[in-house]
């Protein structure tokens, strides 16, 4: 599909970033200090929250409806003939939006993975991995070293790999995989590896709340102080745009409501943390909906640390791929479950959900999934860029 198009991906120095969480954050910081240092830059990011626009951004602006439509009908023969993924058609329209649009950077969030991502046609000056966690291992692997592997796929020759991921056996697996996957381009080739301090935070002024987000931050820092001179930020925009940029649906408050994609358990730890150390005004009223996928038990019993009352629910846009009602509500009901802080109850209509979630003072926290944070935006009329 690129090659129709003239191989836009190779017109455009880019930035990848992978990893289990983290990696949208990572890749918006790093967009923003670009932005603010006088580059045109594209982002590609997924998933989106309200509108498939949003993953496409080129100096901030969305790619434009016409131009979806336009790029897709002009691959949908080889969509067709080549039996394309969604995500692997989507891959192809973001590159030539970028090339179209005149982009000068693009900053490249993996989907899935890494090593056989659609993503991974790139050529970067700079790759970087957040953490790992469990999640998707269906694709990836059952083991923490098995989806490190994958991750560190995006390795190529040349590119310095910054690693955020501090536990010293996953930085050994990280290593070795990526020494194998430069091989595969350069043979001999050996990958730069550079793993960050585990004491490493960012220091600076940061607009994204949370822990997790200094850590994210650091790393976001460290892959632009590796870009070759020419696009390498001075640290006054680097600073600058940290303290202004914005990724939403991440601890995204606004007005009594607060929105967080977290999404995996090592996503609702961060949430946890980050709620712990600055906790929203009470009572916490959660509203929750969660793949079914996904290690939901493992997730509410984290969540209700923080949580006075939760309600669950099916967001609207994850039909076919919700959780099981009925294994839900027997678990409810199971005296053999972890005793609960918070009374949750089962919801599944999500309008009624939605309006029961609001009843009383205090904040009405929104998450478990991109399709829960997105469906409630939406239904709420609001942006999903924050102001």
């Amino acid at each position: 599909m690129l090659a129709s198009l003239g191989d836009p991906h190779r017109l455009i120095p880019a930035i990848h970033v992978a990893g289990t969480n983290g990696k949208g954050s990572v890749a918006t910081l790093i967009a923003a200090a670009l932005d603010e240092a006088g580059w045109r830059v594209g982002l590609y990011t997924s998933p989106h929250l309200v509108s498939f626009r949003e993953r496409m951004l080129v100096a901030g602006r969305p790619i434009s409806e016409d131009a979806v439509a336009m790029w897709t009908e002009r691959l949908r023969p080889l969509i067709v003939e080549r039996e394309a993924t969604f995500f692997e058609a989507t891959t192809a329209i973001a590159f030539a939006d970028f090339a179209a649009r005149g982009a000068e950077l693009a900053v490249v969030e993996v989907g899935l993975g890494g090593r056989l991502d659609s993503t991974n046609v790139v050529d970067p000056l700079v790759t970087g991995i957040t953490r790992i966690a469990l999640d998707h291992m269906k694709y990836l692997g059952n083991s923490l070293e098995e989806i490190a592997a994958e991750k560190a796929g995006i390795a190529k020759p040349g590119a310095p790999l910054i690693v955020g991921e501090t536990d010293p056996a996953l930085i050994g697996v990280i290593r070795d995989a990526a020494d194998r996957a430069v091989m595969v381009h350069l043979p001999r080739a050996r990958a730069d590896v550079r793993p960050l301090d585990p004491a490493a935070l960012w220091g600076g002024p940061l607009r994204l709340a949370g822990p997790h987000q200094r850590r994210n931050a650091a790393v976001a820092a460290a892959m632009l102080d590796a870009l070759p001179a020419p696009w390498r930020p001075p640290a006054a925009a680097v600073e600058r745009a940290f303290e202004s940029a914005a990724v939403p649906g991440r601890l995204d408050r606004r007005g009594r409501w607060l929105f967080d994609v977290a999404h995996n358990p090592d996503g609702v730890a961060a949430l946890v943390e980050a709620l712990g150390a600055d906790p929203p005004p009470g009572p916490v009223h959660a509203l929750v909906s969660i793949l079914g996928d996904k290690e939901w038990p493992a997730m509410l019993v984290r969540l209700d640390e923080v949580v006075d009352r939760g309600i669950l629910t099916i967001a609207p846009s994850a039909a076919g791929r919700q959780w099981d009602l009925e294994w839900l509500g027997r678990w409810l009901a199971d005296p053999a479950r972890p005793p609960a802080r918070a009374a949750w109850s089962l919801v599944p209509d999500f309008q009624e959900a939605l309006q029961r979630s609001q009843a009383g003072a205090g904040t009405v926290l929104v998450t478990g999934s991109f399709h829960t944070v997105g469906d409630v935006m939406q239904a709420l009329g609001m942006e999903p860029v924050p102001v």
